[in-house]
């Protein structure tokens, strides 16, 4: 398998064509159709259905494709590295929770990009139970994650910040005035709490249950919409602190006094144990430990 081959195999796959792609690297068409014979060969796969004038890459091809890219990426990301060790360059692919993407990435993000532009970040938004299959399929670099401290040996916890959260209501909803409020006294008011995957759902739907409590939910896929329907005063909602620090402070929303089980949550940013570091790679996770606050624990395996 030759760099041409592979080369020549993605821009056919992106041109969708033969003559096409002889055009834009300066081959016949024969030669290409060379190329991509060969490349197949030693593959022991078809990559494209060739039908009348027409092609496209088979589900083998689309696998391959996405393989092949990475290849190419990383040649030319060792060219870049030898030739101008004075510039750092790359991609650096991140998945992040919604409440995370709004909060602690965006100021991160800001400063990342001033100082680094020619690094192009891709943000993904995804689920709480996401992250780590992601990461496995290397469908993304590093994950900032707002769960329980990670323990599984696959994952390098590279830093993990203290992440409160609290539970809240508007100003006039009766619990506001109990100076304590347990498990007990919110069954009886709606809970709003985000999809059932949600890690800081499960904790205290796990903690409700301890007591013997089923509490009526009021299930929200987004943060902002759950803020306004507890400033409407139709429930009670358990998110994150820094995502409501606006809403206190306006007095928009009010902290309840929850003395029942404590929620021990961070915000972790993680990697898979056999990630290649690239560069840009790793300037980003240095730059991330230089923004974010204290940190609970040193870069290592949990």
């Amino acid at each position: 398998m030759e760099f041409r081959q592979l080369k020549t195999f993605i821009t056919v796959a992106d041109l969708n064509g033969f003559t096409r792609a002889a055009d834009v690297l300066g081959y016949t068409q024969p030669t290409i159709t060379s190329q991509i014979q060969l490349l197949e060969s030693q593959l022991g796969v078809r990559l494209f259905e060739r039908i009348r004038k027409n092609i496209s890459l088979t589900h083998e091809g689309e696998k391959f494709l996405v393989y092949a890219r990475q290849i190419i990426n990383l040649c030319e990301e060792a060219k870049d590295i030898v030739t101008d060790k004075s510039m750092t360059k790359g991609v650096v692919t991140i998945g992040a929770l919604e409440s995370l993407c709004t909060t602690r990435l965006h100021s991160l993000l800001k400063v990342f990009h001033y100082k680094f532009p020619d690094i192009e970040i891709v943000l993904r938004t995804v689920k709480s139970n996401e992250h780590k299959q992601l990461l496995l399929d290397n469908h993304i670099d590093v994950a900032f994650c707002l769960d329980n401290r990670v323990t599984s040996s696959e994952f390098i916890v590279e830093l993990a910040v203290p992440e409160p959260l609290v539970l809240l209501a508007e100003p006039n909803h009766y619990l506001v005035k109990y100076s304590d409020v347990y498990p007990q006294n919110i069954v009886n008011y709606p809970l709003i709490l985000a999809e059932e995957d949600c890690s800081y759902r499960r904790t205290m739907i796990s903690i409700l249950g301890d007591y013997g409590l089923t509490p009526k939910i009021m299930e929200i896929g987004n943060i902002q919409a759950m803020k306004q329907l507890a400033m409407s005063g139709l429930g009670i909602i358990l998110l994150p602190k820094i995502t409501v620090e606006e809403e206190l402070s306006k007095g928009k929303l009010v902290e309840l006094n929850w003395c029942g089980p404590s929620f021990e949550f961070l915000t972790q940013v993680i990697y898979h144990e056999d990630k290649w570091m690239s560069p840009a790679l790793q300037t980003f996770l240095n730059v991330t430990k230089e923004i974010f606050p204290i940190q609970y624990c040193k870069s290592g395996k949990i």
